[in-house]
């Protein structure tokens, strides 16, 4: 019997992934790995590694999850040992809680590799932190899709009337719908939205606004997935704190690419 590695691999530089992830990288027999994942990583693997892609788009999955699940436990009952590649972490809106009760049903050793989330990163390198006292003691990680346009379960007046700053993913298709839902129950016009997109990367851009302006900011600069949706008055901060994207103009170069 083999064993399996459901690991986080960070939100797109490929210096924060942990040791132990490059580690699991590197023993790995079997390599499964997602779209978002930066292919430098890779570069890590042995040289007869079996490299598996299994990335996912808002329309199209290379591979479906239950195909997935049966490449995890396939290999492993041939005796590989199996890392499977996740962008940020695998128990942030990454499936690996569905992919680890798999491996508990077939009787497969596993291990998770927490990994570095986007909902903390992407507004890290945008100067913007997620809590900051005196302006956020509270932040809730919330998915903004929603598949084929079906009634989400999400409790956007509690989110809009309980939390000082929301980290949204997957929501840029749907930002007029949570828009729409947060001025419904409360939340000011006038809060503070950013967009970032590919955060933590050499081609990061983040656009700024408001709950009121930031559908017409985004259709106007043509922001797309993928892209964190932060919103909160935390937001505010990135204007005296953004190291990365001032550092990138600055230096002009970057030590890593996607």
């Amino acid at each position: 019997m083999g064993k399996v590695y459901l690991v986080g691999a960070g939100p797109g530089d490929p210096d924060l992934i942990t040791v132990k992830g490059v580690k699991c990288i590197q023993e790995a027999d079997v390599i499964l790995y997602d779209r978002l994942v930066n292919e430098h990583l890779l570069t890590y693997a042995k040289e007869n590694a079996i490299l598996q892609f299994c990335g996912k788009s808002p329309q199209a999955h290379f591979l479906q999850q239950e195909t997935i699940n049966h490449f995890l436990v396939k290999y492993a009952k041939k005796g590989k040992i199996v890392t499977r590649l996740k962008g940020g972490d695998p128990f942030v809106f990454g499936r690996g809680g569905e992919e680890a009760e798999f491996l508990v049903k077939h009787g497969i050793p596993f291990e998770i590799v927490p990994g570095i989330t986007s909902g903390i990163a992407a507004p890290a390198y945008a100067g913007i932190p997620v809590t900051h006292r005196g302006l956020s003691s509270s932040v809730a990680f919330v998915t903004g899709h929603r598949k084929n346009n079906e009634k989400d379960d999400i409790k956007w007046e509690s989110l809009a009337k309980g939390v000082d700053t929301l980290a949204i993913y997957m929501g840029v298709s749907e930002l007029p719908y949570i828009q729409n839902q947060l001025l419904q129950y409360g939340k000011s016009p006038d809060t503070p939205v950013a967009l970032i997109h590919w955060g933590t990367t050499n081609i990061q851009r983040t656009v700024v606004g408001t709950l009121q302006s930031i559908v017409d900011i985004v259709a106007k600069e043509k922001i797309t997935n993928p892209s964190m949706i932060i919103i909160g008055e935390v937001v505010q901060m990135r204007e005296k704190l953004n190291w990365f994207e001032t550092l990138q103009i600055n230096e002009n170069t970057s030590s890593f690419s996607i």
